[in-house]
């Protein structure tokens, strides 16, 4: 018996949908109805395209122009752009992929090494990148219960953060820090010294001359060439530079999978969020909190997630991790800012670098008694924990009385607990400071600061 016409809309755009389903070709053609600068607009198409789909614009010079469904609705799918928009306009051909799926990267061990962007071209002009089984740009973390447990702890070689905000494997770790204060050769130090099987770093909204610099002086040669690098400049889109993040966190849990032990350092999380608010702003999304939308919290929140340990292995093999230090910008050290507050609150510890500190000349600028790795303290003997807990308290009160030294409320001698506390800062400060050449062991750290508080 011959089906009923179709009389409403819906019905008609379900039996094209349904039609479009069964067709051999690899894409269908449609049309823009209007563009701007970051975006694509185009009629619905309900069953084909959903949130976070992958298509291409045709500009009039026919350069494809790669976008993303960011939003779809009764009346409208709307794409926002990875290029530039020039030579877009309404009426400009589109390419929809007859089965829709999630993005995906072709990573492979062959990429090590290099820089990519985060649509996985190269950017480093060392040719083709060798291509492996695709890999899904997004997914889910492992399962909750079914995770492994944080590891053994690791040595960054960085002595103010490995003997007091020890970093285990898996952890996951935020490095607040305004401009200027020594965040990127803090990074480098990191990414040099640290015993990993891989390095992953996307750096996110950089100066494009910091690019170079970062790769030729803060990694240097034995950074590099342990590392893949997913770089999106300042002046890249929004989108582009919020895909930057997802493809080294894909990366770093391709290695993950394999059994490795993976370093991923992103530059910075604050200006992926700033790329994320731009996505959802531009895509009709209402701010919530200075400026922020709900969906970059969200966002946020499970992208942090996807790094740590992997799942456990039934055979009881060690299933791989990442650890991961991920850089927020704090302007005018505001710890409340959104993006700092949300962050320090999903991570496993947190690194703040002074610009106080900076300034007197003391790097890495690390400011120790506002640090805290949420997962030392188990790992630490008694002993050493006593040994930290007597190093922070030092350098905490010196802090209050040398502000009452320059107010000429305290004198040397007036407390001789007081004065013990100052002179053990003195020693720390000279013992915190460290050069960006030598690698420190910290076993021998931890016996020179018992030596120390011990005095």
């Amino acid at each position: 018996m011959r089906s009923p016409t179709p009389t409403t809309l819906a019905e008609r755009l379900a039996r094209a949908t349904h039609a479009v389903a069964r067709l051999s070709a690899e894409h269908i053609e449609a049309r823009t109805t209007a563009a701007t600068a970051t975006r694509a607009t185009l009629p619905p198409f309900p069953g084909l395209l959903s949130v976070g789909d992958r298509l291409e614009v045709i500009s009039r010079d026919g350069i494809s122009v790669p976008a993303q469904v960011t939003s779809s609705t009764a009346e409208a799918t709307t794409a926002t752009l990875f290029r530039d928009a020039t030579g877009l306009g309404a009426g400009a051909p589109v390419r929809l992929p007859i089965k829709p799926a999630a993005a995906t990267l072709p990573i492979n061990q062959g990429w090590i090494g290099r820089v990519v962007d985060p649509l996985g071209a190269p950017l480093d002009n060392r040719g083709a990148l060798p291509l492996g089984a695709p890999q899904p740009v997004r997914r889910a973390p492992p399962p909750a219960a079914t995770r492994a447990r944080i590891g053994p702890a690791v040595n960054l070689g960085v002595r103010a953060m490995d003997l007091f905000t020890t970093v285990r494997e898996g952890q996951r770790m935020g490095l607040f820090a305004g401009p200027g204060v020594g965040k990127s050769t803090l990074l480098g130090m990191l990414a040099r010294w640290s015993e990993f099987d891989a390095i992953v770093v996307a750096l996110v909204g950089e100066r494009g001359r910091e690019v170079r610099e970062f790769l030729e002086d803060d990694l240097g040669p034995q950074g590099r060439e342990r590392a893949l690098l997913f770089v999106a400049t300042a002046d890249a889109p929004a989108l582009m530079r919020a895909e930057a993040v997802h493809a080294a966190m894909a990366a770093a849990e391709h290695f993950r999978d394999q059994g490795k032990r993976v370093l991923l350092l992103v530059d910075s999380l604050t200006r992926f969020c700033h790329a994320v608010r731009e996505v959802a702003l531009s895509a009709g999304e209402l701010p919530v909190a200075r400026g922020y939308t709900p969906s970059t919290f969200a966002e946020l929140a499970s992208l942090l997630e996807r790094a740590g340990p992997g799942e456990e292995i039934p055979d009881g093999k060690p299933p791989g991790s990442i650890t991961a230090f991920f850089t927020i910008l704090v302007d005018g050290d505001d710890m409340t800012e959104p993006v700092a507050d949300a962050v320090r609150g999903i991570v496993d510890g947190h690194v703040i670098l002074s610009r106080t500190i900076a300034e007197r000349g003391r790097y890495p600028a690390v400011d120790v008694p506002r640090s805290l790795s949420r997962v030392a303290t188990a790992w630490h003997t008694p002993e050493r924990n006593e040994a930290l807990r007597l190093a922070r308290q030092a350098m905490a009160e010196a802090e209050e009385l040398d502000q009452l030294q320059r107010m000429g409320l305290y004198r040397t001698g007036a407390d001789a607990h007081s004065d013990r506390m100052l002179a053990l800062n003195r020693l720390l400060v000279e013992f915190l400071r460290q050069d960006t050449k030598t690698p420190a062991d910290p076993d021998q750290g931890f016996a020179q600061l018992q030596a120390i508080v011990s005095s």
